[in-house]
C-alpha cells in the first residue's frame, strides 16, 4: 500500500471517528444546554490535552507573541464551539455537516484580507458555486431560516476565520499556546454560565460525555497519522466523508432522511471544496494555501487542535 493510499484510510477512519462522536453531541443536545455539553467535553477532554501538551520541546512561556490575534482566535473558537454543538442538537446531522462544509469557501475568502492571498478567477468562481450550493441547502424565501441553520453558518464562519488566523501566527506561537488558549477560554466562560442551565445528569449521559472526550482526541491522533503518511493535497479532501456517516447514523438513530435540496448542495459545496483544495496544491497559484492547510474540522476548544500537534511532530513547517 502507498503512503497516499495509507494516508487516506487513516483519514477516513478518522473522519468515521469524529462523525461517531457527533452523534453523541446531539443525543446530549436534545437534553441539555450546549453551554453544559462543552463544558464537561472540554473537562473531561483536558486531561488527554495536558499529556500531549507536556511532550512539546519547544522553550518559551505560555505567553502569545501575538496577543490580539491570539484573542480573537479565542473569541472565534468560543463562538464557533456553541455554535456548532447547538446546530448538531437541532438540525439534521447531513444538514449541518453540509453547511460547515462551507469553511474552505470562507477560508478562500477571508486569506484575501488576513493573510494577502491573491484568488484569481477560478478560485473566485470555485467560492462563488460553492455559496449558491449553501442557497440551495437553506432554501432562501422558501423555508424560514431557523436558529439552527445561523448557528452552522457562524460556526463555519468562526471556525474558518480561526483557522486562518493560525496561518497567519502559527509560525511564532508554541503549539500548546495554540491550544490552550481556547480550551481554558471554554472553560472558564461555560463554567461560568453553567449554573444558569445546568441539569443533573444520570450516568449514562456522563459517560456519552467522557465517549465524546475519548473520541475527539482519538480522531485527532488518527488525523495526525495520516498527514504524517500522505500529502495533504490526498487526506485533506477525506473529511467530505463525513456526509457519508451523518446520513447513516442520522437515518439509524434519528429518524433522519436526507432532502433533494441538501443532497445537491452538498454535491456542489464539496465539488468547489475539492477544486480549490486541488488549486492549492499547486505553489503557482497558491503562496499560502490556506485551505490546504487547515488540517481538521472547526474548532470548538474541546479537543485536540491538530495543527499545533502536527507542528511538534512534523516540525514546524507542517503548521496550518
Amino acid at each position: 500500500m502507498s503512503q497516499n493510499a495509507k494516508g487516506a484510510l487513516l483519514a477516513l477512519m478518522a473522519f468515521a471517528v469524529y462523525a461517531t462522536g457527533d452523534v453523541a453531541v446531539k443525543v446530549l443536545g436534545g437534553v441539555y444546554s450546549p453551554i453544559q455539553v462543552i463544558f464537561f467535553s472540554g473537562l473531561f477532554s483536558f486531561p488527554l490535552a495536558m499529556f500531549m501538551i507536556m511532550r512539546d520541546p519547544q522553550p518559551g512561556t505560555l505567553l502569545p507573541a501575538h496577543p490580539w490575534w491570539t484573542v480573537f482566535r479565542t473569541l472565534a473558537t468560543l463562538i464557533t464551539g456553541f455554535s456548532a454543538f447547538y446546530a448538531f442538537s437541532v438540525l439534521p446531522l447531513a444538514q449541518t455537516y453540509t453547511i460547515l462544509f462551507a469553511s474552505p469557501l470562507l477560508i478562500t475568502v477571508l486569506a484575501i484580507p488576513l493573510l494577502g492571498e491573491k484568488v484569481r478567477l477560478r478560485r473566485g468562481l470555485a467560492v462563488l458555486v460553492g455559496l449558491a450550493g449553501v442557497l440551495v441547502v437553506l432554501r432562501p424565501g422558501q423555508t424560514d431560516l431557523s436558529l439552527g441553520h445561523i448557528a452552522a453558518l457562524v460556526a463555519a464562519f468562526g471556525g474558518s476565520f480561526a483557522s486562518v488566523v493560525v496561518r497567519k501566527i502559527g509560525a511564532d506561537e508554541r503549539p500548546i499556546v495554540l491550544m490552550l488558549y481556547p480550551m481554558a477560554a471554554n472553560f472558564i466562560v461555560m463554567g461560568a454560565m453553567l449554573p444558569l442551565v445546568y441539569l443533573p445528569m444520570p450516568i449514562e449521559h456522563i459517560g456519552l460525555l467522557a465517549l465524546l472526550a475519548t473520541f475527539g482526541t482519538a480522531g485527532g491522533l488518527i488525523i495526525i497519522a495520516a498527514y504524517k503518511a500522505g500529502e495533504a493535497v490526498i487526506v485533506a479532501p477525506m473529511q467530505y466523508s463525513q456526509i457519508l456517516w451523518a446520513t447513516f447514523y442520522g437515518y439509524l438513530f434519528f429518524e433522519e432522511s436526507m432532502n433533494w435540496n441538501t443532497s445537491i448542495g452538498a454535491g456542489i459545496i464539496i465539488a468547489s471544496g475539492l477544486y480549490i483544495v486541488l488549486r492549492e496544491s499547486h505553489s503557482k497559484v497558491s503562496q499560502n494555501t490556506p485551505v490546504l492547510r487547515t488540517r481538521s474540522r472547526p474548532e470548538t476548544g474541546t479537543n485536540l487542535r491538530i495543527s499545533p500537534f502536527l507542528k511538534i511532530r512534523l516540525g514546524r513547517k507542517s503548521a496550518e
